[in-house]
C-alpha cells in the first residue's frame, strides 16, 4: 500500500566482502534471480554517489561464502540512453578499486542474440563474467534452447542454466561464481571484432596500457574509436583514436550495412560520436552483431520453420487495437471488484474486533489503573481507534497485492505499456512512459525514480508532473471505506471508475501541460522486450505480497501513529479561554483542531462536503493518505461515548453538508482525494527529480484541479441523486 521510503536510503557497501553485479537486458528474469539468491536479505538504496536506486543483498552460497549482490538496472547497451543505463556503465567502468569483482550476466535462452550484444560490451571492461542462462523452459518449448556446454566453449565463460522461479541451478551458479572469484588472475574472456576493426582496437589497447587513466583499457579503446571522449581520457589516445577512425572510414566502401539493432538503441549504433566517426561506430556495431550471431549459430541452431508460440498467438489478440484496451479495463475491473468483495467480511470482522474487545479491553485496563483522562483519550480515542481502523484494510491490501502479483508473474502486466502506447502518443510521450505511471498506481514515490528509463529530459519532466495524478494504493483505503459506506454492493465498480478517472486525468493534464511547458517535445518509438506468458507460482506471488504488505505495515504504521498522536493532541488543546475545559477535556469543536478545520470547511461547501470532519481528514491526507481514514475514525470517536459508529456518522455528516445529496458529496470527496497532493513524501521525491519550480507549479495545479473537479462532480451528481 505504501512504500514512501523506497529508494531513499543510501546503500551501505561492505568493502570487505566481494561485490557481484547482476547485469542483463530488461525482462530476462534478472530480478527474479536476484530475489531467489538473496531472499529477504536485501535492501533498495541509491548507489554511492548516484541518484539511481539499486537493490542490493547478501548472497550466502552453499559453501559458506558471503557475497554482496547488486541488481543493476536492466540495460540494452553500455551506451547510456537513460540515467539507469548510465549507472550500469559507470559501475562497470569505475576505477579498479570501485569496480565489481565479478558480473553474473543473465542471458535469456529464448533470445540470446540480443543479449550477447550487451555481453560483448561487458567483456570489454575486463571484469570476470559468469553467465546465468535464464528462460530455459521457454526456449525448450520453442525448440531453440542453446546447449550450455557449447555456449560456454564459444564464449570462453562459465554458463549455468538457472530457473529463479523454481530455484533450480542456484547451487551450481554459486559454485561457478566462487571458482571464478578464486582465479582473478586468469585472462579475461573477450570477443574479436575481426578485420579491419580488431587491429585498430589492439593498437589502441596497447597505447592505453601505457597511459594513465582509470578506465578498462579495451572499453576505453572502443569508446575512443567510436568518437566518445570519457572524462580524463589522455589527449594522445584521443588523437590516436581519431586517426584510427579515419583509417577505418577510408577502408570502408560506404556505410556499413545495417544489422538487427539492439532494443532501445538506434540501428547499428554502438556509441554516440561525431559524424566523422560514423563508419567506425557502424563497423564496431556490425562486428558485435556478427559475433553474436556466429556464437548462436554454433551453440543454438534454429529450426528451419519456427512455429508461432503460445505467447505469439495470445499477443495477437490481447495486444490488438480493437481488443487490447477493453480487455485490460475488464481485467482491472475484475481485480477491484474481487478485492472489495472478498475483503469485506474480513474487514468487518477486524473492525468489530478493534472497536469492541480491543478498545473495550484497553478502556477497562486504563480505568483499573486509574489512568488520567488525557492518557485514556490518547490511547483509546487516538491510537487504538485511529490505527485500528486503518489496519482493517490489511486484508484488502493483501488480496489486491496478490491479484496484481499474479498478473505480473504471468507476464500480462508488462503488456500494459504496449496497450497504452497509442494513448501515450497523444501526449507525444513514448509508450515506455506508461511504465513509471504504472508504478505510480502502486506508490508515487518510486514512480519518480522510474522516470529515469526515459531518455529525453522533457519526457521525464512531463511524466514527473503527471505521476501525482496516478491513484496510489494509499488512496485505495479511502476509496474502499467511503464507497462501502455510500455505495454498498456497487463499491467495487465505483473504485474501478476512480482508477479510470485517474487515467483520464493523467491524459487531460498531459494535454494541458505539454503545449504550455514543452511545446517542442518530439515523439519516440516504443521498443520494449516482453516476457513470455507463464503460469504464476505461489512462491513468487507469496514473496511479492509479503514484501509489499510488510512495506505497508512498516511505513504506514509509523505514519499513522505519528498522525493519530498529533491529531489527538490538537483535539485536546482548547482554542482559547472561551472553549472551556482543560487539556484533554474539551469538545472537539472547541479545540484547536476543530476551530482550524471548521474555518477551512466553507471552501469545500460547493463540492458538497463543507464539514470540518471532512476537511480535517483531507488536511492530514496532505501528510499521508493513510491518515485520512484514521482521522475520520478519530474525530468521530472523540465525539461519541458509545464507540466509533463511523458508517452512521459519515452518512449524517454528508447528508447535512450536501443538503440531502450524500452520495453526490461522497463521490465528489473521492474525486478530490484522487486529484489533490498525494503526500509529503511524494512532494519530496518530485522535487528531487524535476526541481522546485515545476514541483510548486504541480502542487498548485493539483489543488486547483481537485477543487474544480470535485465541485463539478457534486453539482452534476446532485441532479441525479
Amino acid at each position: 500500500m505504501s512504500c514512501h521510503d523506497a529508494g531513499t536510503a543510501t546503500a551501505v557497501i561492505d568493502s570487505g566482502t566481494p561485490l557481484v553485479a547482476l547485469a542483463g537486458n530488461p525482462n530476462v528474469g534478472k530480478s527474479t534471480l536476484f530475489n531467489a539468491l538473496t531472499g529477504a536479505r536485501q535492501r533498495v538504496g541509491n548507489w554511492p554517489g548516484k541518484t539511481v536506486a539499486v537493490a542490493q543483498g547478501a548472497w550466502r552460497t552453499p559453501g559458506g561464502n558471503r557475497l554482496r549482490l547488486a541488481d543493476l538496472p536492466g540495460s540494452y547497451s553500455l551506451l547510456p540512453d537513460s540515467p539507469d543505463e548510465a549507472l550500469v556503465r559507470d559501475v562497470l567502468t569505475a576505477p579498479p578499486q570501485a569496480r565489481p569483482d565479478l558480473v553474473v550476466f543473465a542471458l535469456d535462452a529464448a533470445n540470446p542474440a540480443r543479449n550477447l550484444y550487451l555481453l560483448s560490451q561487458i567483456l570489454d571492461t575486463g571484469i570476470p563474467v559468469v553467465v546465468a542462462l535464464t528462460m530455459t523452459d521457454v526456449a525448450a518449448r520453442r525448440g531453440t534452447a542453446p546447449d550450455p556446454g557449447a555456449l560456454a566453449r564459444e564464449l570462453g565463460l562459465p554458463v549455468v542454466p538457472v530457473e529463479g522461479r523454481e530455484r533450480s541451478g542456484l547451487d551450481l551458479l554459486a559454485d561457478a561464481v566462487t571458482d571464478a572469484l578464486k582465479a582473478p588472475a586468469s585472462p579475461a574472456a573477450r570477443w574479436s571484432a575481426g578485420s579491419p576493426v580488431e587491429p585498430e582496437l589492439e593498437a589502441l589497447v596497447r597505447a592505453s596500457a601505457r597511459a594513465p587513466h582509470p578506465y578498462p583499457e579495451r572499453w576505453l579503446a572502443v569508446s575512443l574509436l567510436c568518437g566518445e571522449r570519457p572524462a580524463d581520457a589522455p589527449a594522445d589516445l584521443v588523437s590516436r583514436a581519431r586517426a584510427g577512425a579515419a583509417r577505418l572510414e577510408h577502408a570502408a566502401d560506404g556505410p556499413a550495412p545495417g544489422t538487427d539493432p539492439a532494443p532501445g538503441s538506434a540501428p547499428g549504433r554502438d556509441c554516440a560520436g561525431p559524424i566523422e566517426a560514423a563508419d567506425a561506430e557502424l563497423l564496431v556495431a556490425e562486428a558485435r552483431y556478427g559475433w553474436a550471431h556466429a556464437v548462436i549459430e554454433r551453440a543454438a541452431p534454429r529450426p528451419a520453420h519456427a512455429r508461432p508460440t503460445l505467447t505469439d498467438r495470445v499477443d495477437r489478440l490481447l495486444l490488438s487495437r480493437s481488443f487490447g484496451i477493453p480487455f485490460f479495463l475488464a481485467v482491472m475491473w475484475g481485480v477491484f471488484q474481487a478485492t472489495t468483495t472478498l475483503a469485506k467480511p474480513l474487514q468487518d470482522g477486524l473492525g468489530d474486533f478493534v472497536s469492541g474487545p480491543v478498545s473495550g479491553g484497553a478502556q477497562a485496563l486504563l480505568d483499573a489503573v486509574h489512568a488520567p483522562g488525557w492518557l485514556t483519550g490518547l490511547l483509546v480515542d487516538g491510537l487504538i481507534n485511529g490505527v485500528g481502523q486503518l489496519l482493517t484494510f490489511v486484508p484488502l491490501m493483501a488480496i489486491m497485492f496478490a491479484l496484481l502479483a499474479l498478473l505480473e508473474d504471468s507476464g500480462y502486466f508488462a503488456r500494459a505499456a504496449f496497450v497504452a502506447d497509442r494513448l501515450m502518443r497523444t501526449l507525444r510521450l513514448p509508450g515506455r512512459a506508461f511504465l513509471p505511471l504504472v508504478v505510480g498506481f502502486g506508490c508515487n514515490v518510486p514512480a519518480f525514480a522510474s522516470t529515469r528509463i526515459l531518455s529525453r529530459r522533457s519526457h521525464r519532466l512531463l511524466v514527473g508532473l503527471l505521476i501525482p495524478y496516478t491513484s496510489c494504493t494509499a488512496r485505495l483505503a479511502v476509496y474502499v471505506m467511503i464507497a462501502g459506506v455510500f455505495f454498498g454492493s456497487h463499491s467495487g465498480t465505483v473504485v474501478f471508475f476512480l482508477y479510470v478517472a485517474s487515467v483520464l486525468l493523467v491524459v487531460g493534464m498531459g494535454l494541458l501541460l505539454r503545449p504550455l511547458l514543452f511545446p517542442h517535445m518530439r515523439e519516440e518509438p516504443l521498443v520494449l522486450e516482453l516476457p513470455p506468458y507463464r503460469l504464476p507460482t505461489l512462491r513468487v506471488t507469496g514473496s511479492q505480497v509479503r514484501q509489499k504488505l510488510g512495506a505497508f505495515l512498516r511505513t504506514a504504521g509509523g505514519i499513522i501513529v505519528a498522525t493519530a498522536a498529533g491529531v489527538w493532541l490538537l483535539m485536546a488543546v482548547p482554542a482559547g479561554a472561551a472553549a472551556g475545559g482543560g487539556f484533554g477535556n474539551v469538545a472537539v469543536e472547541q479545540s484547536v483542531f476543530g476551530r482550524v478545520t471548521e474555518a477551512v470547511a466553507p471552501v469545500m461547501a460547493p463540492a458538497g462536503f463543507g464539514d470540518w470532519h471532512a476537511t480535517a481528514a483531507l488536511g492530514t491526507g496532505l501528510i499521508a493518505k493513510e491518515g485520512v481514514v484514521s482521522t475520520l475514525a478519530q474525530t468521530y470517536s472523540a465525539e461519541e461515548d458509545g464507540g466509533p459508529r463511523l458508517t452512521a456518522s459519515l452518512h449524517a455528516t454528508f447528508e447535512e453538508s450536501s443538503g440531502g445529496h450524500p452520495e453526490a458529496a461522497a463521490l465528489a470527496f473521492l474525486v478530490f482525494v484522487l486529484a489533490y497532493t498525494p503526500c509529503m513524501a511524494t512532494v519530496a521525491a518530485q522535487r528531487a527529480e524535476i526541481g522546485t519550480r515545476l514541483t510548486l507549479i504541480g502542487l498548485g495545479l493539483q489543488l486547483a484541479a481537485a477543487w474544480l473537479l470535485a465541485t463539478g462532480v457534486f453539482q452534476i451528481a446532485r441532479l441525479l441523486w
